[in-house]
C-alpha cells in the first residue's frame, strides 16, 4: 500500500521543503488541493525539490476549467516533474461551479466523462500529429495548429484519476479514469457495496481489469503521539463527517448505515450555521465506522484489515514534528 501526503501552504516558498521533508519521511506521493489557492501551482514547486515522489492534485475543480486548459497544465506538470503528475479531479457541486466559477453545470457524470476524454484526445493529437477532431455534447475541440502544440517530453501522458461518491460518477471513472478517489467520508461498508460494484460496471464498458486501475483513499484517521493529541483529532474528526454529513449529495452514505435521520438533522443544523454542534451530536459509533481510529504505531494495519483489499493508496498526514522517529517508523508500515 502506498501512502501520500498533503502539501499545502499560502506561502510558496514553503512547499518546497514540505515536499522534500515528505519524500524524505517514505512517502510515496505528495497532494495538493484544490481549497482556497491554485492546486496545480504548488506541485510545480514540489517537482523542483523532489525526485521520486510522485506528484497530483486531490483535488482540481474540472468544471472550473475546460479540456484544453486542463491537458495543457497536465502536459506541462508532466514534463517538469519528469514523469510523475497525476491529475486528480472532481466534480464540485452546482453552487460552486454556477456561482463561485461563473461556469456552467449540466449532468455531471457525463460530463466529467466526455472532459476525460476531450482531454485524452487533446494529448492525443499533440503526440502523433493526428488532427484535432473531438465532438460531444458538451465539448468541441477541433482546432490545433502547429504553433499551439506543446513540445513533446517522452514520458506520457499523465494519470488521470476522478474523485467520485455516487454509483454513476463512480462508474464513469472506472470507465475512462486511470484510477479512482475516494472521497474521505465513505466508509468499508460503502466502497464494497456501492462503490466497487460501480467500478465493475465502467471496466466492463471499457474493457479494463481492476488489475490496471488504482484506487486512493484520503480516509479519516484519528490518531496522536499523546492522548491529549488524539482526543482533539476525533473532535476534528468529528466535526468533518459532520460538515460532509450535512450534504444532501453525500446522504446515502449515511442512509446505508441507517442514519438517514442524522442526515437530515445535520442538514439542518448546517443551514442554521450550528457548525460546532453539528459535531458534537456525533456519537462514538459514527465515528469508528467513518475513521480509523489507533495509536501510531497501529495505524498502518488498521487501515490494511479495513481496506487493503481495497485501496492502493492512503492518504495520511501524519503530525511527524510531534515525534518525527515514532511517525517515520509509522509511515514505513504502510509497506511492510
Amino acid at each position: 500500500m502506498k501512502i501520500e501526503g498533503v502539501v499545502m501552504s499560502t506561502d510558496l516558498a514553503a512547499i518546497g521543503r514540505s515536499a522534500a521533508e515528505l519524500e524524505g519521511l517514505g512517502y510515496d506521493g505528495v497532494l495538493s488541493a484544490e481549497v482556497a489557492h491554485d492546486p496545480f501551482l504548488p506541485l510545480v514547486v514540489a517537482a523542483e525539490h523532489t525526485e521520486r515522489v510522485d506528484l497530483g492534485t486531490s483535488i482540481a475543480v474540472a468544471f472550473a476549467r475546460n479540456p484544453m486548459t486542463l491537458a495543457n497544465i497536465g502536459h506541462d506538470l508532466q514534463a517538469y516533474s519528469r514523469g510523475r503528475f497525476r491529475m486528480g479531479l472532481g466534480s464540485q457541486i452546482k453552487p460552486h461551479i454556477e456561482k463561485r466559477f461563473s461556469m456552467p453545470w449540466s449532468h455531471p457524470a457525463p460530463r466529467m466523462r466526455e472532459l476525460i476524454l476531450a482531454m485524452r484526445a487533446i494529448w492525443h493529437s499533440w503526440s502523433t500529429g493526428e488532427p484535432l477532431a473531438f465532438r460531444g455534447e458538451f465539448y468541441r475541440h477541433t482546432l490545433m495548429t502547429p504553433m499551439f502544440v506543446p513540445e513533446a517530453h517522452g514520458y506520457g501522458d499523465p494519470a488521470v484519476t476522478l474523485a467520485a461518491v455516487g454509483g454513476l460518477m463512480t462508474e464513469v471513472a472506472g470507465e475512462v479514469a486511470d484510477g479512482l478517489i475516494l472521497h474521505a467520508f465513505t466508509t468499508e461498508r460503502y466502497v464494497r457495496e456501492v462503490t466497487v460494484p460501480a467500478l465493475e460496471r465502467g471496466f466492463a464498458k471499457s474493457g479494463r481489469t481492476r488489475e490496471s486501475f488504482e484506487v486512493s483513499g484520503p480516509l479519516f484517521i484519528v490518531t496522536g503521539a499523546t492522548e491529549e493529541a488524539t482526543e482533539a483529532s476525533a473532535r476534528a474528526t468529528k466535526q468533518q463527517i459532520a460538515f460532509y454529513g450535512s450534504t444532501p449529495a453525500y446522504k446515502p452514505v449515511l442512509e446505508l448505515h441507517g442514519w438517514a435521520d442524522l442526515a437530515d438533522e445535520l442538514n439542518r443544523l448546517s443551514k442554521r450555521g450550528e457548525w460546532v454542534q453539528m459535531g458534537e451530536i456525533l456519537d462514538d459509533d459514527v465515528l469508528h465506522t467513518f475513521a480509523v481510529v489507533a495509536e501510531p504505531e497501529a495505524v498502518a494495519a488498521r487501515v490494511k484489515e479495513r481496506y487493503g483489499d481495497l485501496v492502493d493508496r492512503v492518504l495520511f498526514s501524519a503530525p511527524v514534528r510531534d515525534d518525527p522517529e515514532r511517525w517515520r517508523a509509522a509511515i514505513a508500515e504502510f509497506h511492510s
